[in-house]
């Protein structure tokens, strides 16, 4: 919702598309009959992450593919193994992890096309099927257990693994998390609802646990909330999974534009803000909206 003027439109055009030699058509996989029923998929791409030379890295979940995007659009297979590779993160020095809806957390070396576990387990329990991670500063994980949770089974799980390797579970009444995103200082997170259609805020504790959990934006439509990013002045971009828009909230819940997808309804990409700050659509859309925490 909105208060004195209507969220201002932002239009977007394609960047590059997966070419038809990576894709796998008329192949059944177990991923797309559970999710996509009775649409095939020859691909399904998640978690776009920048690295520090502007190439642009994909996950397919389907088909267990990591992909390296340059910045003319070539696109390269850097992996393909056995796993539903969900979400991706590069960190402050480059390391580059995986959320895998099979394997847990992982880590890629993309130099050498290799990938290992992390985490795949808590307490000799496998986790439900992660589906995305945020790197705090300080180099703690954050990711989002959802498997197929969802209203009529509000049990998904948001973790945090400390640099320690301590792994504390922050909630575990989640319908669907989803994305997930650290407000600018740090002592707020924000995790996407994808089943409640709906944004919670999750302020922490001093003790590092989360208290006073509730929703901070809500939205509509078959499926919801994806991936998220928040920038520097604490605006919150939600791209959602079936209205073809990413949304952009301000620090105080209320949207103030949304930008639209050119390439149809589907949506489920995101960047966070580290990696906007290199991207020359970004510094568009920055133009647009302006400096500050509202809208020009």
């Amino acid at each position: 919702m909105y208060l004195d003027a209507p969220p201002k439109l932002i239009e977007t055009r394609l960047f590059s598309a997966m070419p038809d030699l990576f894709r796998r058509k008329g192949v059944a996989t177990e991923w797309a009959d559970a999710n996509r029923p009775g649409n095939p998929a020859d691909c399904f791409i998640e978690g776009p992450a920048f690295d520090a030379a502007g190439n642009l890295y994909i996950v397919d979940i389907p088909f267990g593919r990591i992909f390296r995007i340059a910045p003319d659009g070539t696109w390269s297979l850097v992996i393909e193994y056995e796993g539903w590779p969900n979400g991706l993160k590069i960190g402050a020095q480059g390391r580059i992890l995986v959320a895998d809806y099979r394997r847990g957390i992982m880590e890629l070396d993309a130099k050498a096309g290799t990938i290992k576990p992390v985490l795949a387990s808590r307490n000799s329990e496998s986790f439900r099927g992660c589906n995305d991670l945020h790197i705090a500063k300080n180099g703690d994980i954050y990711f989002t257990d959802q498997g197929q949770t969802g209203l009529h089974d509000p049990t998904g799980r948001v973790y945090r693994m400390t640099t320690g390797g301590r792994l504390d579970c922050l909630i575990d009444t989640g319908p669907s998390p989803n994305g997930l995103v650290l407000d600018p200082r740090e002592t707020v997170l924000f995790v996407a609802m994808t089943r409640d259609n709906a944004v919670w805020r999750m302020p922490f504790m001093n003790d590092g646990s989360v208290s006073k959990v509730g929703r901070f934006c809500s939205m509509f439509g078959p499926s919801g909330p994806d991936g998220m990013t928040m920038d520097e002045a604490g605006r919150l971009f939600v791209a959602h999974a079936s209205l073809g828009h990413v949304f952009v909230f301000a620090p105080n819940g209320e949207m103030i534009a949304r930008i639209k997808s050119c390439a149809g309804l589907d949506l489920h990409q995101r960047r966070d803000r580290r990696e906007k700050s290199r991207s020359p659509l970004h510094h568009g859309i920055r133009d647009r909206l302006g400096a500050g925490g509202g809208y020009q």
